[in-house]
């Protein structure tokens, strides 16, 4: 009797419906973002800096003449924007809730300066007061010195010494450019020619009311660690500075040749550096310190370059110019495209659904086949991978390769074979990029030289690459991928033995794992997961059900699950914060991929999600669950909390496909 009663059967089926019609409002809600050329492209929020740094290139490109409308305009946006993003503490934050942070306060106070605030305004009484209590000037990154010695507000003397020279240290040194991340190797090199002419750009604007009385009185250097090492680079810097005062540099003139010339070849065509506006304010900064007109080729590009990782804001209706303008520090049109293709593969659309087979054919168009910096130290690789940017040929990334070939794997094109060996050439390129330890890194393999995270020039840690648990687990998931979907085995059991055993001796004692790339364990344990189980680990394996049980243990009240970058400074913290759509769709896919679909943890989860939701299909989402250089900088992904659980609910939904079909059938008839 049970079993035909209306109301029981109603019950039964209510959450399935609930299920199929947030899946359809989210495929919707994706859809619609589409653009025309078929990629997907949100933006990438960070904190302030990068629009302050933006202020104070304007400036010292216009020190010596009139600012142009289009020039001042941009500062007038910023300077509002500035002013907007001001917390009630008087401090502006480094990520969402954070309290506020000294360099990222310090360099927005000053770009306002710069931007015309009086300081006597009162968003620049609380700024001060934040700024002071906190130790001032003498207490803030190395960046932040720098960007205030260009405009003599900062002794240059206080600044760590880059020797030029040391771009003409060959690969085969243990100490070279090469040796240092991407990121850090495309921002420091032109910093090369900066700071060794330490140029100072008077527009009248200082910060002595910035300093405390102990940072007025010792500017120097100091080693912050405590370490042997760090004392000996802080003798060597000392060295340095007296070869530079007696004029003892050698080989000065051929260093600066050879740094602007590195420049200068890797510069993409529309202009940008290595896809990052550090890299790109640096560049066009070293190139106007060498004397490069505003109105030269190379720097019109590149300013154009930064004004398309700008973002212009309305304020009031009736008012022509925009309020605001800020900037991202970086775009990510293939990363977006490949996870939006995913959400939607996973959620059920058809693989050869018109809007994802356009998405494919753009994503193979941007297939990058030129060698770049990853083929100093990886002789055997011939490229084949994908960058996360629209322009950044010389720096494609494991990550971004991985993610788009699993998403071109499950999309039926026109031109399959086309589109398998794309595939292939390009898992062929990650195998080769695996690092000596047995995982991957982003940009480069065996990019692990410690020292330079020592060096006072350091001081944010993130000079190195190496390799991560999120990466490798994201590796072996292709591998799976390929499996799945042509039965093709990537890489010997030597590699694959390598690569899980990297995972399991990174491990924590509690289960979890460390995320490099996104907030925090959460997200290291997720992919770790998904990879182990690509690899063939089953749902009773121990490291399996460790991670999973660590997953069901920090989840919040509410269902959901949430994260804050704290974590990477505080990680007995780990695994604990608001709860987000991201990060609950990666505590679901985790748990998913160790097997587990039906405990209460996995249902509130989906409840969670589902309740989240907004009728527009989307979800919202204040906290920043990306991670630029863990404890330093942090993103905000606009796309990650509707991507993300798109897929988890997808892939809850096809957990067994003949269950859900069959209650289908009984709700249609």
């Amino acid at each position: 009797m049970t079993r035909n009663n209306p109301t029981h059967l109603q019950k039964e089926n209510a959450p399935a419906a609930r299920l199929d019609t947030a899946i359809r409002r989210a495929q919707q809600f994706l859809l619609a973002q589409q653009s025309l050329d078929g990629y997907w492209w949100a933006e990438l929020e960070a904190n302030v800096t990068l629009t302050a740094e933006f202020v104070m290139l304007q400036r010292i490109l216009d020190a010596k003449g009139p600012q142009g409308e289009r020039r001042a305009r941009r500062i007038r946006q910023a300077r509002r924007y500035l002013l907007r993003e001001q917390r009630a503490h008087g401090g502006w934050e480094l990520f969402y809730g954070d309290g506020g942070e000294l360099s990222t306060s310090v360099e927005a106070y000053f770009a306002l300066k710069l931007a015309g605030e009086s300081i006597d305004s009162e968003p620049m009484r609380r700024a001060r007061d934040f700024i002071l209590a906190r130790g001032g000037v003498a207490q803030t990154r190395v960046f932040t010195r720098i960007h205030l010695a260009l405009f003599g507000a900062y002794p240059w003397q206080g600044i760590p010494t880059l020797p030029p020279w040391f771009i003409l240290l060959p690969a085969w040194f243990p100490f070279n450019i090469y040796e240092m991340a991407s990121w850090a190797r495309s921002s420091t090199v032109p910093l090369l020619i900066v700071c060794d002419r330490k140029p100072v750009y008077d527009c009248g604007v200082y910060a002595e009311e910035l300093h405390s009385e102990s940072g007025k009185a010792d500017l120097r250097l100091k080693n912050k660690d405590g370490t042997l090492t760090g004392s000996m680079f802080l003798a060597l810097d000392r060295i340095f500075k007296w070869m530079d005062r007696v004029g003892c540099v050698p080989f000065r003139r051929r260093a600066h040749e050879r740094a602007e010339r590195w420049i200068l070849e890797r510069q993409d065509a529309p202009g940008d550096w290595a896809g990052i506006i550090p890299a790109m304010l640096n560049s066009l900064l070293a190139l106007h310190v060498l004397g490069y007109s505003v109105h030269h080729p190379y720097v019109k590009r590149g300013l154009e370059a930064i004004d398309r990782f700008g973002i212009e804001e309305a304020g009031a209706e009736g008012v022509e110019e925009a309020a605001y303008f800020r900037l991202q520090p970086c775009i990510s049109p293939t990363w977006d495209t490949a996870l939006a293709l995913a959400a939607l593969l996973d959620s059920g659309l058809s693989p050869d659904h018109p809007r994802l087979q356009q998405a494919g054919e753009w994503l193979l168009s941007r297939q990058i086949f030129r060698y770049g910096d990853w083929a100093v130290k990886n002789r055997r690789g011939k490229p084949a991978g994908w960058a996360f940017e629209f322009a950044n040929d010389h720096y494609p990334d494991v990550d971004d390769t991985a993610a788009v070939v699993m998403a071109l794997l499950g999309l039926k094109l026109d031109d399959e074979e086309s589109k398998r060996e794309a595939c292939r050439a390009a898992a062929r390129w990650v195998l080769t990029m695996q690092c000596r330890e047995g995982g991957w890194a982003a940009f480069d393999i065996d990019n692990t030289q410690e020292l330079f995270n020592r060096m006072p020039y350091g001081d944010l840690k993130a000079m190195i690459d190496p390799p991560t648990a999120d990466l490798t687990g994201r590796v072996l998931e292709m591998f799976g991928a390929f499996e799945k979907a042509l039965g093709e085995t990537f890489g010997d059991e030597a590699v694959r033995a390598r690569a899980v055993d990297f995972l399991v001796k990174l491990q924590e004692k509690d289960g979890s794992w460390w995320g490099r790339w996104g907030v925090n364990y959460i997200y290291g344990t997720y992919l770790a997961l998904v990879g182990l189980s690509s690899a063939g680990f089953d749902a009773g394996s121990g490291e399996i059900a460790r991670g999973a049980a660590w997953l069901r243990s920090v989840q919040n009240e509410d269902g959901g699950w949430g994260e804050s970058c704290a974590t990477y400074v505080e990680a007995e913290k780990r695994g604990r914060g608001a709860s987000t759509p991201s990060q609950t769709a990666w505590a679901l896919m985790g748990l998913m991929a160790a097997g587990d679909y039906e405990s209460d943890a996995v249902r509130r989860g989906i409840a969670f999600l589902l309740d989240r939701q907004n009728e527009d299909g989307s979800w919202d989402e204040a906290e920043f669950t990306g991670t630029g250089f863990p404890g330093h900088f942090y993103i905000n992904y606009h796309q990650y909390r509707n991507q993300f659980p798109l897929t988890a609910l997808g892939r809850y939904r096809a957990r067994d496909e003949g269950t859900y079909e069959m209650k289908r059938k009984l709700r249609e008839i």
